[in-house]
């Protein structure tokens, strides 16, 4: 039992002494042995070691940096400091997601077929078109996007600043030039907190003032929209279950929903379920969202995109019937 407790840690120490070391086999071996170790460690182990290998990261070489910034945040998600975690994942992060811009770009200046695939291995073939590095950019984002939602789960890491909005421009080039969405990260770096919503009910011609946290898409805010404004009796319908609404916040698991609204912009476009609050635009300092009846009826599985990320929508004040009429005049029709 005494050696359980302290193989982890001991792997941590050994691989940090080979890569300062500079001692590429010696890493190997220790790595090895603490990746293996890293699902059976216990959680005060993890909080320890993430902070530390996360600092180490740097000092690694390309090729398995990502592997190591996976065992970092899966001791995030052991209870690991996620903030402290941080910039070393997404200096990683926005070292591979340039390197995989500039990947796909010279892939396609020396010849016509697809890129690799993000889970083929490296070959003398994908190093001989692109050189070492840009493939070993390309071929990691899985797991940099893997160990970068994994710190973005914490509310106190999606508020930093530093770092993030080059980490978004960075995927968003590497995303064009490749076609590839990276949704996950993507998601996770566009989730607001403590950001404000005006909700404006066409039928009856009333409005809300509310602010969410930590909502991954649509789907996951739709449901709490119900929640909040039909479980509250502020408009007429069928609630959402105690149950649909736990697991929207912080419960676990997935039940099935049904949608009560139609999402609309203040200019008239649909709001679809499968995008993130970030697409609802701002007008007038607020983001705008207008509720229509639902077209038809539809269904899906209540719960967060994100299941390591708490998400809520609370109701702040209820507009007055004059001041909810004037932020109706900003909107136009619904398209369709």
């Amino acid at each position: 039992m005494i050696f359980g407790r302290r193989a982890f840690p001991g792997a941590v120490a050994d691989f940090e002494k080979a890569v300062r070391a500079q001692d590429t086999k010696g890493a190997e071996r220790a790595f090895s042995r603490l990746h293996r170790l890293a699902g059976k460690a216990r959680a005060d182990a993890c909080r320890e070691a993430g902070p530390r290998l996360a600092a180490l990261l740097p000092e690694v070489p390309p090729g398995p940096r990502a592997a190591v910034a996976v065992v970092v945040g899966a001791c995030v998600e052991r209870g690991a400091d996620a903030l402290a975690c941080a910039p070393g994942i997404f200096a990683g992060a926005r070292e591979a997601f340039s390197a995989a811009a500039e990947f796909c770009e010279r892939w396609a200046r020396t010849g016509d077929d697809e890129l690799p695939d993000l889970d083929d291995p490296l070959t003398d073939e994908i190093v001989e078109r692109t050189g070492y590095e840009l493939a070993v950019g390309w071929l990691t984002l899985p797991q940099w996007e893997m160990a970068g939602v994994a710190v973005l789960n914490a509310r106190a890491t999606r508020r930093m600043v530093e770092g993030k909005a080059e980490l978004s421009a960075l995927v968003e080039r590497a995303a064009e030039a490749s076609g590839h969405d990276f949704k996950c990260l993507t998601y996770a770096l566009r989730v607001l907190d403590d950001e404000p919503l005006l909700v404006l009910h066409r039928p009856s011609g009333t409005g809300y003032a509310l602010r969410m946290h930590g909502i991954g898409d649509n789907f996951q805010l739709h449901t709490l929209l119900a929640g909040v404004l039909i479980g509250g009796e502020h408009l007429p319908g069928e609630a959402p279950s105690a149950r649909e609404i736990a697991v929207c916040r912080d419960a676990p698991g997935q039940v099935p929903t049904s949608g009560a609204f139609n999402l609309v912009g203040a200019d008239g476009g649909w709001i679809f379920n499968e995008g993130s609050p970030s697409d609802i635009r701002v007008v007038d300092g607020a983001r705008l969202l207008v509720l229509d009846p639902p077209p038809y009826r539809r269904g899906w599985p209540a719960g967060r995109f994100f299941p390591g990320m708490h998400g809520d929508l609370v109701l702040e004040r209820v507009l007055g019937a004059d001041e909810a009429a004037t932020w109706l005049g900003k909107v136009a029709p619904s398209e369709r």
